[in-house]
Parts: structure tokens; sequence; C-alpha cells
């Protein structure tokens, strides 16, 4: 999908402005002078997509200390018509918040994330040993809803949250994990693969067949045999039945690669759904390393000599 000639190309992120969400976004050149509409959830973000009132979504997918985003894996496996067509990677650190006039004395009670509440956990109880806890929508609008209510005295925010409202900064870097880095994903409805750059990565979710004994190991075998490199692979519920799971799995890659596209071949003959959600560019930029030997030219010189045999060629 794309805006009209005549319209704004419109971007969903949750916001609002200065969540981490909001950083990612801000690296999307094709998003610069387009309008950005702030959500409150994954859900609603990707209905905009679904419902064309955004050309893309920007989605947190995975964090380095908590892995991946469960409510973003279980969206994309169940909305149908979405893809990946690129990410970003953001540092993730925070900074204790507060009215002004407040001090590190006078906090009681804490507002976060749920997320950020417990990647500042080890501060927090270092510091306010008895403080309570309110769970907030985003980061942002956790330091937001110190200037609405006083059920809170502080709040976890993201740096430069000051730059947007009236708050004062208790105390920084606050994060238990100064190397902390959230993986975001631009998701849109369109089917154009970008093309690959030797820097890639292929997106998919499968499911087995069924739970019978070795399985998983027949599923890893499709990229182990073919020299792919998993970058993620995580399992969540199906939801239909005790043990059922689906499996997100991140490939080093590209689907136009030979050894990527010959392991989703056989991964679709082995299982009963495989959603593909994309091949893009690394955020990092890093070329992909493989074993020459599952290069692509040794896949067309294989399907060479098999097509040789099958027309009768005198065999060489």
């Amino acid at each position: 999908m794309s805006a009209a000639p005549d319209e704004t190309p419109v971007y969903s992120y949750l916001g609002p402005i200065g969540t981490f969400t909001w950083e990612a976004l801000r690296q999307v050149p094709a998003a610069q002078g387009a309008t950005w509409r702030s959500v409150s959830n994954v859900g609603e973000a990707l209905d905009d997509v679904v419902a064309g009132r955004s050309i893309g979504a920007m989605i947190a997918i995975e964090n380095s200390v908590e892995g991946g985003v469960s409510a973003t894996q279980d969206a994309l496996a169940t909305v149908p018509g979405l893809r990946i067509i690129g990410e970003y990677l953001v540092p993730v650190n925070f900074v204790l918040v507060a009215r002004p006039g407040f001090s590190l004395e006078d906090v009681r009670v804490v507002t976060a994330h749920p997320v950020a509440y417990a990647q500042c956990r080890r501060y927090l109880e270092s510091a306010l040993p008895d403080h309570g806890h309110i769970p907030a929508p985003s980061n942002v609008a956790a330091a937001a809803s110190l200037l609405e209510n006083e059920l809170a005295q502080a709040a976890v925010a993201p740096p430069g949250i000051t730059d947007h409202h009236a708050l004062e900064v208790l105390a920084e870097q606050i994060g238990d994990n100064p190397n902390a880095v959230t993986r975001f994903a631009l998701v849109s409805r369109s089917l154009a693969i970008p093309e690959r750059t030797g820097a890639d990565k292929t997106s998919i979710i499968a499911e087995l067949p069924d739970d019978a004994p070795g399985r998983l190991l027949e599923m890893l075998e499709q990229f182990a045999t073919r020299g792919v490199n998993m970058s993620l692979l995580e399992s969540r519920p199906i939801g239909d039945a005790l043990g059922r799971y689906r499996f997100v799995i991140d490939l080093d890659g590209h689907i136009h690669d030979e050894r990527v596209a010959d392991a989703l071949l056989g991964l679709r003959r082995f299982s009963p759904r495989v959603i593909f959600l994309g091949s893009y560019p690394r955020a990092d930029k890093r070329p992909v390393e493989f074993v020459q030997e599952y290069g692509d030219e040794v896949f067309a010189d294989a399907r060479d000599w098999l097509r040789g045999i099958l027309s009768g060629e005198p065999h060489s």
C-alpha cells in the first residue's frame, strides 16, 4: 500500500513523542516529512496498517535483555498480510524523573512501563527499597502522568524526556544493563521484497506438524543442512491446546540467497504453516558469513546436474 500522490504518508508508532519507538522511527528516511500517528499499543499500530490508515508501523520486536516481545510476535502470527521491510536498533537506558521540587527522598511510588521497570529493578530496589510501582502504557506516558495526577512521585523514562515535559531528573543511567538495545521492525502491507545487500535477515514463523519425538530437530535440520544460521529462535503458544507452539525464527541471509530459499522450501514441505515475514537489510549492516559450500553457485550447479540427468544428457 502507498499513499495517494496528493496525500502525506502516515506512519504509526507507540507514542507519545519521545518514546524509544519514536526514536526508531526517526531513523527511517522515508518517514521524515510524513505524518506520525501516535498509538497506544502494537495491536493498534498494526490495525492502522491493515486498515490503510498508515503505510507503515514501527513496533518493538526484540530486546537484548528481555528477549522477544511476545505481543509483537503473537500479532505478526495472527494478523495476515504484513511484511517487515526494515529493522532499527535503539540503545535503551533510563532516567528517573519527578515533578519540580521533588527529591529522591520524597519518592514513595514510581510509575513505569512494566518492561522498563524490570530493566531498572536493581537500581530502584537499591535507591528506593520501599517504593510501590504503578504500571504505565509507555515510558513517556509514565513521565507525563506525573503532571496529571499525584499518585506517583517519580517515573522511569527515556533520556531526553525533559525536552518534552517540565520534569526534573533525579537520577541518570538507572538501567541494570548499560548495553541494552531494543530492535524495532518497520511493518507494512507491501509485498515488494527489499533488494538483498549481503547483510540481510529473513524472519519467519513456523509450526510443527505434531508433537512427535524429534519434530523440533527435524525443523532445525532444514537450516543446518543448508548452512543457514538462526539469529533468533523463540517459541510462542499457538493457543488452541496445551503443548502446541509456533516458532519465531530469524535467519541470517535473504530469500534471494539460494541457501535460504532452499531451506524455506524444505521447511514448507515439513511444516503445516509457514509465515514469511520478510527479508530486509540488517540494522547493524554486518555482512552475513557462511561456508562457501553453501554459496549460490553450488546450488545452481546442483540443479544443473540434476536437470542434465533428467534430460538424458551424457554424464560429464
